[in-house]
Parts: C-alpha cells; structure tokens; sequence
C-alpha cells in the first residue's frame, strides 16, 4: 500500500503576501560629469546627453567595495523599516560586480549589518537582479519559509568599465539600493512578477574575461578582457523588446491596464529606451520616476536605487499601484507590480 506524504506545518499555513516595508539606497560622493570624461576620451557632453540622457555618474573610492555599498544601503532600509538586522531570515545581493567570486557578497553585508540570523546569496542577474530577487525573496515569505528578507542591488561597475571605450565608459556609475521585505495585513504588496532569460544573446553584452572560460593571465591582461563589452545597437533593440513584454505580462498577471499604474520605476540604462518604451506602451513619460541622469547606469542598483528616491519623495503613495520594469545581460528581464 502506498504511503500518503504527510502535511508539514508550513504546508498547512495559507499563503502570504508579500510588501516592501522599508528601503534604503546609498551612492558614493564624487561625482564624474559628463565634461570630465570629455578630457578622457573622445566624446563631449553633447555626445552622451543626446545619446543617453545622462549627465553625470557617482564613482565609488578605490576602496570601497561592493558590500560597503550595499551595507550603507541595506542600514537605510531598515532603519526605515523599523526592524533590527537580527530579524532578517536572508539577504539577497543582486550584483554583477562581487567583492570576490566567493565567499558570497551578501556574506560580507551580513558581517557589516550584524545581520547574525540571515542566510546569504548572490543573485547573477545582470542589470535584473534585484527584481529577480524581489521574486526570490516573494516566495521565500508566502511560502512561510522566512518572515522577513532583505534584498539589495548594489555595483561597483566603475572596477570593470574600459575607459579607454567611449561607447560604453559614459553610462556607468556606482551605488547601491535596498529594500526590506514582510507580510503586510494591510497591503496586497506584489502582486505579480513576470521574469525571463534568452541565452541566444549572451553576446552582446558580457564581460569574457574573469571566469574559468577565459582567466586572467599574463598574457592576456592587457586585452581588457575583464571589462564590459556591448554591442550597443543589438542591446538597445532587445532592451525594448523586452521590457514592453515583461511590462504586459506583469500587468496582465496583476489584472491591471497601464492606465491603472501611478509610476513606473525602469531600469535606468538609456532615456531612449525608456522614452521608446512610454511610446509603445501607450503611458506618459511624466509618470515614470528618472534619475539617470545623475547616475547613468548602476546595473542591478538602478530599480533599486530609483525606488528608494520615489518612495523618499512621495513621488508614490500608500495605495498606489507601481510597475517596476528592468533588463539585463543573459538576456534577462523582468517585470513587477505591486501596490504600496
């Protein structure tokens, strides 16, 4: 006679939602505007503003890592939540730029924060991961599994930009951003992610160097094979693409039109790709929050750092419906709604 599995307890408890109930975001201090690269390399401010809509970008100090970074964040964010670092069940850093390849980067956040009670993993998502591990950290909660989870975005891409490419050196920039995750009674919270990967296009924007396919060696190490590298075209067609499906899909999932939605928090890569995206889906350009103008692109942080400035400024309130919309190398792509 089969034997029938036994209900654990966890199964037996109903589902959770899932809210941010606090954020957090830090950028380090100097500032490399758009007329300082001019005096590096062959571009103008012209070039890039025309071109990216940015203006300047945060450049972390030679020793300031990733995980001081995302420390500083992650120390807002609760302190906004109003929780200690010891009741975080696991932190989740969403980084394309690790201290080092191992021990996790989110080991060394635990450290910091004096999050002793935190289980630790990386996310490697690319410019995606921090909604990735909004996902993560999502069904971590409803599942009863954890009760409180701490998701972070955090880049030093500054440590892997050729400067000597015009065409990639003026959009990246450094920061961090966090956010704080619970089951809130009062709010539905996510209500709906839609997430995505085409490993057909892993190169047209990837670093070669770095990992056991290529190490770096003697011989190699002057080819800058352990900096960024786009084909830019290829990325900015995929980039939209990909973006207006993953925005359909999560509001297809929520049972909400864009016209529902208060504010949209893109990935802040190219005010192109995002003025192309207001087009195509059918919403005004006011309503998205941007600010990369003043920070180019931070990868996994940008959402993440977005998100913590509108919610700083009250650019959206309790009640309000967000779509946050990203995408990244892999390709990767994501889409979330939730309610604040």
């Amino acid at each position: 006679m089969k034997r029938q599995p036994r209900s654990s307890p966890r199964s037996a408890k109903p589902l959770r939602t899932v809210s941010i109930i606090g954020t957090g975001s830090y950028v380090p201090e100097k500032v490399l505007t758009n007329a300082d690269l001019s005096r590096m390399v062959d571009t103008s401010d012209d070039w890039i503003t025309t071109r990216t809509g940015i203006k300047e970008r945060r450049i972390a100090a030679k020793d300031e890592t990733t995980s001081e970074m995302a420390a500083k964040a992650a120390l807002r964010a609760i302190e906004q939540a109003k929780i200690s670092a010891k009741e975080i069940n696991l932190i989740l850093v969403a980084t394309a730029t690790p201290d080092m390849l191992f021990p996790a980067t989110a080991c060394f956040v635990q450290k910091k924060i004096g999050a002793t009670n935190a289980a630790c993993l990386d996310i490697s998502a690319a410019c995606a991961g921090f909604l990735f591990g909004l996902e993560i950290a999502q069904q971590f909660i409803t599942s009863h599994t954890h009760d409180t989870v701490l998701v972070i975005g955090a880049e030093k891409l500054t440590s892997i930009t050729n400067w000597t490419d015009r065409n990639t050196c003026v959009l990246f920039g450094d920061g961090a951003g966090a956010a704080v995750l619970r089951h809130r009674g009062s709010a539905h919270g996510v209500i709906s992610t839609h997430i995505g990967t085409d490993g057909h296009y892993t190169d047209i924007l990837f670093m070669p160097g770095g990992g056991s396919r290529c190490p770096i060696t003697r011989e190699n190490v002057d080819l800058n094979l352990n900096t960024i590298h786009m084909i830019g075209k290829e990325v900015y067609k995929q980039a939209v693409t990909a973006m207006i499906r993953a925005s359909k899909k999560a509001l297809e999932q929520a049972g909400l039109s864009i016209h529902d939605i208060a504010c949209v928090i893109p990935h802040q890569a190219n005010l192109r790709i995002i003025e192309a995206i207001a087009d195509r889906i059918g919403i005004p350009l006011e309503k998205f929050y941007v600010n990369l103008d003043r920070y180019g692109n931070t990868s996994a942080a940008a959402v993440a750092i977005a998100l913590d400035e509108a919610n700083r400024s009250g650019r959206i309130k309790p009640g309000d419906y967000i779509l946050m919309v990203v995408f990244g190398a892999g390709l990767t792509w994501a889409g979330t709604v939730l309610e604040w």
